[in-house]
């Protein structure tokens, strides 16, 4: 080899060759070698030829391999990666299917023409504001409402999160049994003819998709909840609890993700929406979302319903919780009184800080 001539270059095996027998000496080399992967390098090394002489023809050794047939071309490529994507996905559709029968299994008939709705978001199970609690359901037992829409993110469940959680401090069980024992079993206690309906959050959407993806990791974890299902793991039959889960868990991409978590919300005596997220209020109805625990409110205005109002309800959640930027939240609720017949809405959002002021009721952390 010359001084100048290129690492890659041999001139005693140029030769002036056709693409064909530059195929035919690949697929020798293949044939000859069944336990090697032939590498650029190892082809350099063992063929007859130089890299000029094929690479004029096809540009890169990846294509002049697809070229030869030794491996997949990119059509054959392109299939085989759909085809193991929408493998992957195939244990999330058991669940998608159980899913159709949680959403509508304790709905109560509306019985008079002025309805009550109480809706309150993202509690967090163990990182829930206790005062708000406290006052959530004496509330919920002075009103008696006719629905109690829980708004997403009952749970938290932070150790199958994407934020780092030191293993040692792991309490799923505790945490699942908070949000059974603290916030679903007063609610129902209190307010035994309430339609509780819990709209599947984000965080809800993550641990459902965990679930398929880890079930026996999870059963380990979940080892004193013995014969658990999803049912069981939300309190649905044993609080009576509707779950609108709406999004396909056999989404891919963030982007995926998110449109379908978008999709789990219900509408309320033919007036009234709630939402996981503010992108509710695209809808055309008036309503509420959860989420952000940020407490605001928004004139719209539309041919069926004039001027009305979409309502971004406080949170549940505390708002030192460890992972958050929490002193920008609201703590609080939202109580909605609905003519059914006019298809009128009155909210009456209840924000939550060292006092709180419901109905001439005081009270007092």
């Amino acid at each position: 080899m010359r001084k100048n001539e290129p690492f890659s270059e041999n001139k005693r095996k140029a030769k002036d060759v056709s693409a064909e027998d530059c195929l035919v000496e690949l697929r020798r080399l293949v044939e000859q070698n069944p336990e090697k992967v032939i590498s650029r390098n190892f082809f350099r090394v063992n063929s007859s030829l130089s890299e000029s002489s094929w690479n004029r023809y096809y540009g890169t050794f990846q294509e002049f391999k697809r070229q030869a047939g030794v491996t997949l071309s990119r059509q054959q490529h392109l299939l085989e990666k759909q085809i193991a994507k929408h493998a992957s996905t195939d244990h999330y559709r058991e669940i998608t299917r159980d899913r159709t029968s949680w959403g509508d299994k304790y709905k109560r008939k509306n019985k008079t023409r002025y309805q009550t709705l109480l809706f309150a978001s993202d509690f967090h199970d163990k990182d829930t504001d206790l005062f708000s609690l406290a006052i959530l359901v004496d509330t919920a037992e002075r009103l008696q409402p006719d629905v109690i829409c829980l708004g997403g993110d009952l749970f938290d469940l932070p150790e199958f999160g994407r934020f780092s959680v030191d293993p040692r401090d792991w309490d799923v069980v505790g945490r699942i049994k908070f949000a059974h024992e603290r916030i679903l079993a007063p609610l129902r206690r209190v307010a035994p003819d309430a339609q509780i309906d819990l709209l599947q959050g984000n965080h809800e959407f993550r641990l459902l998709r965990h679930l398929c993806d880890a079930t026996p990791a999870l059963r380990a974890v979940l080892g004193d909840l013995h014969g658990f299902t999803v049912a069981k793991l939300f309190g649905l039959d044993q609080f009576e609890v509707n779950f609108v889960a709406k999004g396909d868990l056999t989404a891919f991409r963030v982007g995926d993700l998110t449109r379908e978590i978008q999709k789990n919300h219900r509408t309320y005596f033919g007036s009234v929406l709630c939402h996981h997220t503010p992108d509710g209020k695209n809808l055309g109805l008036p309503g509420i979302n959860g989420h952000h625990h940020k407490l605001t409110m928004q004139s719209l205005f539309n041919e069926t319903f004039g001027s009305y109002q979409w309502v971004q309800a406080p949170g549940m959640c505390k708002r030192d919780a460890s992972y958050t930027n929490g002193e920008k939240w609201t703590n609080g609720f939202v109580i909605v009184h609905v003519d059914t017949e006019k298809k009128q809405t009155i909210f009456e959002p209840v924000s939550i800080g060292g006092f709180a002021c419901i109905g001439g009721r005081y009270y007092h952390r």
